[in-house]
């Protein structure tokens, strides 16, 4: 489908069921989504952990990801980081008029990719496209569904004592953004450390370690994460900042733009054994 976007595509009609057939269906296929019902009958057993969330991002394409892979990544990261495995999503989007068809494709590939990472699938979804200007090209709204492994994960459990462990260095994530927004040429190989988390939490899971509390640190990275967790727990967290891992070249993009690595967006897993 070597095309753009138009507002035919959003109107229910022939050119709506080619879009969602020959992109959206094409490589979410899965017997639930086929039946092309009003809502996805699911079988559903013991207790199941919901989110839901909504991207945009500028640029859409920036090192190391795209919007699809980070819709596909925040929105199963969130059910992980409850103790959940991810297994069914939804797709919302909302198409600029006038946006590729290519990228519209490349885009959904990635989310492809990272549900199979997952061990999830779509099941539902929707698309609108409005008229040019409406909104910057593309937003996409994820729900997901997870099926608890682990119990008892709580932003509440924090205590007095407790260490708090990071999985890698922190803020890679926004300052690609920012330098690819910015158009920073970087002589290093910077990417997002955007990436699905549920692998390692289950590995954690599968060793037997005591999970207290887990987080995502996406928007507001690690400031935004330890004052809720204090706040949640009614504790004081004291941090140690020069032992906040930190890459050479997102701490350069901080000081050039005015930021702190702290409280940039991650994928970086927190957890407190």
């Amino acid at each position: 489908m070597n095309k753009t976007i138009t507002i035919a595509h959003g109107n229910g009609g022939a050119e709506n069921h080619e879009l969602i057939s020959k992109i959206f269906y094409k490589h979410f296929k899965n017997e639930v989504l086929e039946r092309s019902e009003d809502a996805a009958l699911l079988e559903l057993g013991g207790k199941t952990a919901m989110t839901t969330d909504s991207f945009t991002v500028s640029p859409l394409f920036f090192p190391g990801g795209d919007i699809g892979k980070l819709a596909v990544c925040g929105t199963c990261n969130d059910l992980a980081m409850m103790g959940a495995k991810p297994k069914f999503l939804t797709c919302s989007v909302i198409i600029e008029e006038g946006f590729g068809a290519r990228d519209l494709e490349k885009i959904v590939r990635s989310m492809k990719k990272e549900l199979a990472v997952n061990g999830a699938v779509i099941v539902s979804g929707d698309t609108k496209v409005v008229p040019r200007g409406s909104v910057d090209q593309l937003f996409i709204n994820t729900t997901g569904i997870g099926e608890m492994i682990y119990e008892g994960i709580s932003a509440h459990n924090l205590q007095e004592g407790m260490a708090i462990l990071v999985s890698r260095d922190v803020g890679a994530h926004g300052a690609t953004i920012f330098a690819a927004r910015e158009g920073i040429a970087l002589e290093s190989t910077l990417e997002t450390d955007c990436t699905s988390l549920y692998p390692e939490v289950e590995a954690l899971i599968d060793a037997g370690v005591h999970i207290a509390a887990m987080r995502d640190a996406t928007r507001g990275g690690v400031a935004a994460v330890l004052n809720e967790w204090a706040s949640a727990s009614d504790v004081c967290i004291e941090i140690e900042e020069e032992k906040i891992p930190v890459q050479e070249q997102v701490q350069g993009i901080c000081e050039l733009l005015g930021f702190e690595a702290a409280m940039l967006a991650n994928e970086v897993l927190f957890w407190r054994q």
